[in-house]
């Protein structure tokens, strides 16, 4: 090794303390701001409410429902995870947008990977701002306890998790290239998949050729998987492998995609032109 390498450590590495500066910078944004924590917690809570009290009416009067107690809590919890988690990746993004110093970041010494990864913290942590008291609420009104889903849990909230971030390098991609004209790809984007991924109701509802379409979408085996546990108290297993498969060429896609569009953005001047 020499002396270069031993002064100043692999040039390519992937420094923590750049990453943990980034994540220090988001987080001190966030916690000084009172409407940022509110509107984290407020959507999350008044979307739990709406429908838990919907199922409770609709399961006093169909037998179904009330012996799938849960299926419409848990679709409304889980869908915020995979929401949110795209939300919390684009919104750490824009911050940078909307005080134009994503040019200045990208001049640093901070690694395009490194910032990459500092998003995804950042995405978890606003997610946990808003779910955990959603899920407390989910126990106290309807007793639906999500953490009661033990391991399969784990193996929902990665998957999610995963699509999420892939739907938010996507998104900030686009933003990226095309400037904030494009900023409602992040408020929107993943709607697009509401009803592909049957939330709210088995992929056998949908017509032959859209079950296609919704098989090639990893949340469509978590919602189906979160349907089998709470239905026939089975933990599907294979779902859950399928849908990581899936998310692992989806999040390389997605990540290729982000890097061809900073390039391009690069190439024609938009990290310092991000009007409309």
């Amino acid at each position: 090794m020499s002396g270069v390498e031993l002064r100043h450590g692999n040039p390519n590495a992937i420094a923590l303390h750049r990453i943990g500066a980034m994540i220090l910078r988001h987080w001190y944004l966030l916690t000084s701001s009172w409407p940022r924590l509110l509107e984290l917690i407020y959507w999350p809570v008044l979307q739990l409410i709406t429908w838990g009290f919907s199922q409770a009416y609709i399961s006093q009067n169909a037998g179904f429902f009330a012996k799938a107690g849960g299926t419409f809590i848990g679709a409304v919890i889980l869908w915020d995870i995979l929401f949110r988690g795209q939300l919390g990746f684009s919104m750490s993004f824009l911050e940078e947008m909307w005080s134009k110093n994503l040019g200045n970041l990208l001049m640093s010494p901070l690694k395009v990977s490194e910032y990459l990864i500092s998003l995804m913290v950042m995405s978890v942590v606003r997610l946990a701002v808003g779910v955990i008291p959603m899920t407390i609420l989910a126990i106290a009104f309807f007793g639906f306890n999500l953490f009661g889903f033990g391991f399969a849990l784990v193996a929902f909230f990665c998957n999610l998790i995963f699509t999420s971030w892939s739907f938010g390098l996507i998104s900030s991609g686009l933003v990226l290239r095309n400037g904030m004209g494009a900023e409602g790809l992040a408020w929107t984007l993943m709607f697009a998949l509401l009803p592909l991924t049957c939330v709210y109701y088995p992929v056998s509802v949908l017509p032959e050729w859209l079950q296609v379409v919704a098989w090639m979408l990893p949340p469509t085996y978590v919602f189906e998987g979160m349907r089998a546990l709470l239905i026939d108290q089975v933990f599907r297993a294979d779902l859950m492998i399928q849908a990581l498969a899936i998310n692992a060429a989806l999040f390389a896609a997605s990540t290729v995609a982000f890097l061809l569009l900073l390039k391009s953005a690069r190439k024609h001047g938009s990290l310092v032109q991000s009007g409309e």
